[in-house]
């Protein structure tokens, strides 16, 4: 059955007044594409605004867990950007890194987005049953390598992509693969979204990479955006995810703004999850 992209297309079609057509989402696509870094395939979502790029190309989201995200995401862009002027949101493509599955979440997306991570620290994490069995973890660099090297190219060759500006956007253990990026790969992305971080996972590493990120802003040319946000409910959690984020945030605040520019927000009433939405529409307006 043929794809139908607006209303406007639906109509021409010469559908019945009540007739039931498949729904998608105008300008988008998926497919799959496979990974010789990490020994896997993944399902690649990807929407280009509407309008033609402009010379230097549009600026360019990757945003983790898109099985979850995706269409909310580009929902919240297709929306806000009709009036750039008034919302700061302007056009971007908008590339979605999900995995083979109906369902919202993998259980693969815990290799890919930890560190390798010693048994001992392992065992002391909140678990949500005394039955809990963690999955393998420890493959975040080499799904770097996959974004950067594999993905990253196949973009480029079917979008008009500013490399200049591009965003990396993830939420809970996608946004401590985020801080990751930010602190051992820097020049990856111009701005960095880390929703709800799991920086309780390896807590000393991540401090450890951090001061090395420090290091480096030190003589670095370049400026990098970040945005830190948790939901307020989420300061129950065993690990406090809320003190942790502000904790970092404050540390981050204190570099050079000319180097970093760091924001934090912690939206009331929400949790780990609800607080998705709300995030994704605040990302897009963070995102330069």
């Amino acid at each position: 059955m043929p794809r139908i992209d607006s209303i406007s297309s639906y109509i021409d079609a010469g559908s019945d007044e009540g007739a039931r057509q498949p729904f998608s989402m105008r300008n988008t696509e998926q497919y799959l594409l496979h990974s010789e870094v990490c020994k896997r395939t993944y399902q690649i979502y990807a929407a280009a605004p509407a309008q033609e790029p402009p010379p230097q190309g549009f600026p360019v989201i990757y945003l983790l867990d898109a099985n979850a995200m995706f269409a909310t995401m580009v929902e919240a862009m297709r929306v806000q950007a009709r009036r750039p002027e008034k919302t700061g949101v302007h056009p971007a493509v908008i590339v979605g890194i999900g995995y083979p599955t109906d369902e919202p979440f993998d259980p693969s997306r815990s290799y890919d987005f930890t560190m390798p991570t010693p048994k001992e620290v392992l065992e002391a994490l909140p678990v949500r049953n005394e039955n809990h069995v963690w999955p393998e973890v420890g493959g975040a660099d080499a799904f770097r390598d996959f974004i950067e090297h594999e993905l990253k190219p196949d973009i480029e060759r079917h979008y008009a992509i500013d490399s200049s500006r591009q965003a990396i956007f993830g939420h809970s253990l996608g946004g401590l693969f985020v801080l990751q990026t930010l602190f051992t790969r820097p020049q990856a992305f111009q701005t960095y979204v880390a929703g709800s971080p799991s920086i309780h996972w390896n807590k000393a590493l991540l401090r450890e990479q951090e001061e090395q990120f420090r290091s480096y802003l030190e003589h670095a040319d370049t400026k990098h955006n970040l945005l830190i946000a948790v939901g307020e409910l989420e300061g129950a959690h065993p690990s406090n995810m809320v003190a942790n984020a502000q904790e970092l945030y404050e540390r981050l605040a204190q570099m050079s703004r000319n180097k970093l520019d760091a924001g934090f927000h912690e939206f009331a009433g929400e949790g780990h999850v609800s607080v998705l939405p709300a995030l994704v529409s605040r990302a897009l307006r963070w995102i330069r």
